[in-house]
C-alpha cells in the first residue's frame, strides 16, 4: 500500500429546504429559507475531522455549508442536475404544457427535453466525482438529492432508473466507504443530530 494512500470516505450532507423543495418546484438558485436556517444551526452537528469540505456552487449549498459553521472548497462537479427551462416551474406547470417532455425524462435516462442534463450525462458527471475521491481520506460534501441519489445508484451499481427510487431529504447524510477501487454504502438519508452523526 503506498504511504499517500489514505482510504476513501464520502460524508454527503443535503442542503437545507427552499421554497422549490416545498412546491415539489425545479430549483433556481435560490437561498434556504430563514427557519430552515434557524432549525440548522438549532441542532447543534458537530462535524467529523475531515481532510476536505467541498460544496455544490449554489446559494442553497453555500449557506447549508456556513450555517453548519463549515468553509467549503466550491465544486461545479457538484452542481445540481441542470434543469434548463424547466428551472423555476412545478412538475405539475411541465406536465400541464409538456406531458410527453415529462414522461421521456422520467422512462428514459438520455432524455433531456427541458434542454439540460439527461440522467445519463449526470450520472456520468457524478461517477468521475467520485472516482477521484478513492483515495482522498474522508471527504465532506454538502450537495443536492439529486447528486446524493446518484451516489448511491453509482455505489450500488443499480440500474439508472433507480434514480427516481431513493429519496434523500433536506438535512440529512448519507455515507460511503471505499476500498481503493470500489464504493460501499454505510448510510443513506439519515437526519443529522448533535453528536456529529
Amino acid at each position: 500500500m503506498r504511504e499517500s494512500y489514505l482510504p476513501g470516505r464520502i460524508t454527503f450532507i443535503s442542503h437545507a429546504a427552499t421554497a422549490a423543495v416545498r412546491r415539489a418546484a425545479f430549483p433556481l438558485d435560490e437561498p434556504i429559507e430563514p427557519r430552515e436556517l434557524e432549525k440548522l444551526r438549532s441542532i447543534g452537528w458537530i462535524p467529523p475531522q475531515v481532510r476536505q469540505v467541498y460544496a455544490g456552487p449554489e446559494q442553497r449549498t453555500r449557506q447549508t455549508a456556513m450555517a453548519m459553521g463549515l468553509d467549503p472548497i466550491l465544486s461545479a462537479e457538484l452542481k445540481d442536475l441542470d434543469y434548463s427551462s424547466w428551472r423555476g416551474k412545478s412538475l405539475d406547470e411541465v406536465q400541464s404544457t409538456d406531458p410527453d417532455g415529462v414522461r421521456r425524462w422520467l422512462t428514459d435516462i438520455d432524455a433531456a427535453p427541458h434542454g439540460g442534463e439527461s440522467i445519463q450525462n449526470f450520472l456520468a458527471r457524478i461517477e468521475c466525482w467520485l472516482t477521484g475521491q478513492h483515495s482522498s481520506g474522508h471527504t465532506l460534501a454538502v450537495t443536492h438529492p439529486a447528486v446524493v441519489r446518484a451516489a448511491v445508484v453509482l455505489t450500488l451499481q443499480a440500474p439508472a432508473q433507480s434514480f427516481w427510487r431513493i429519496d434523500i431529504p433536506p438535512v440529512s447524510m448519507t455515507d460511503l466507504r471505499s476500498n481503493g477501487q470500489f464504493w460501499s454504502l454505510r448510510s443513506s438519508g439519515c437526519p443529522l443530530s448533535g453528536d456529529g452523526n
